[in-house]
């Protein structure tokens, strides 16, 4: 047997009825008609199988069943109005969608984040990391906001800032150029994939794709284990990887662009957090 429902409508006109002990008042404070009162006390009577009022010479007085609802409803009615104020008081979450390379998602961004959403507490960003080639054609369908790598001087959006690409690996790793180098790269459409083949093959140098993944953090620890080399962004080495260049018989890579893309039509919250990101990514210190 389902347990009956308390609508509260018909709690407040019963609660209304037990403080002024009339129909008569209560339907008035209730800006309501007697016989209205009435069938609501009526109905919820029935819901409980029971009777809450009797009458007597001045009026109607509580039954016992009645005197034990009245608590009930009375704390029923406080929670039911707390719930609709506490909603209705809630701002509206904002939404901003963000696409971003795994290494700044992972190192530079989440600093700047942390600051955003302390200003900005109803915000909520839905961050998205990986290969960013393809992501500015999605702005405004997947994504309000995109940082993107970019080969110098080329791609659309603001510059941020340049990153020299440089070959990493961990700190005890001797590679010489007798070897078979060892690379752990990105998957295909990755530009320092790309950058890397081009210049091991210009150069004429031996080299195996030992590792293949896509983030940062699996990268990385193959490196710092003396696996295979990699290649990173100078500006945000990973403390665990040293630099390696000419002495090492590797050869030289290009600087990449670090640009923000921003889909038209921003909402103010994304367009407040697309210039955030736009100073803290362009200001040094930040990549500290």
């Amino acid at each position: 047997m389902t347990a009956p429902d308390l609508d509260p409508d018909l709690l407040k006109a019963f609660l209304a009825v037990a403080e002024h002990r009339s129909f008569t008042r209560a339907a008035h404070q209730l800006n309501r008609t007697q016989s209205a009162v009435s069938v609501q006390v009526r109905r919820l009577e029935q819901r409980l199988g029971t009777k809450l009022f009797q009458r007597n010479r001045t009026g109607v007085a509580l039954t016992s069943a009645g005197d034990e609802l009245r608590a009930y409803a009375q704390r029923i009615l406080a929670l039911h109005a707390e719930a609709v104020g506490a909603l209705r008081a809630r701002r509206p979450e904002a939404v901003i969608r963000l696409g971003v390379m795994d290494d700044y998602g992972t190192i530079v961004v989440p600093p700047l984040l942390a600051r955003f959403t302390k200003e900005h507490p109803t915000v909520r960003v839905e961050i998205e990391t990986g290969l960013t080639a393809t992501m500015p054609a999605r702005l405004g369908e997947a994504y309000d906001l995109v940082i993107a790598m970019h080969p110098e001087g080329r791609g659309d959006g603001e510059l941020l800032r340049r990153e020299q690409a440089v070959w990493a690996a961990a700190v005890h790793c001797r590679a010489t150029e007798e070897d078979t180098l060892q690379v752990a790269l990105y998957p295909p459409g990755c530009l320092f994939r790309q950058w890397a083949a081009d210049a091991l093959d210009r150069a004429g140098r031996r080299w195996r794709l030992s590792f293949v993944s896509r983030t940062l953090a699996a990268v990385e620890s193959i490196a710092a284990e003396g696996l295979a080399v990699t290649v990173v962004k100078a500006g945000i080495l990973p403390p665990r990887l040293r630099p390696l260049g000419s002495c090492e018989g590797l050869p030289p890579l290009p600087m990449a662009d670090i640009r923000l893309h921003r889909a038209r039509d921003l909402s103010r919250p994304a367009a407040l957090l697309a210039d955030h990101l736009q100073r803290g990514i362009s200001e040094p210190a930040t990549l500290c």
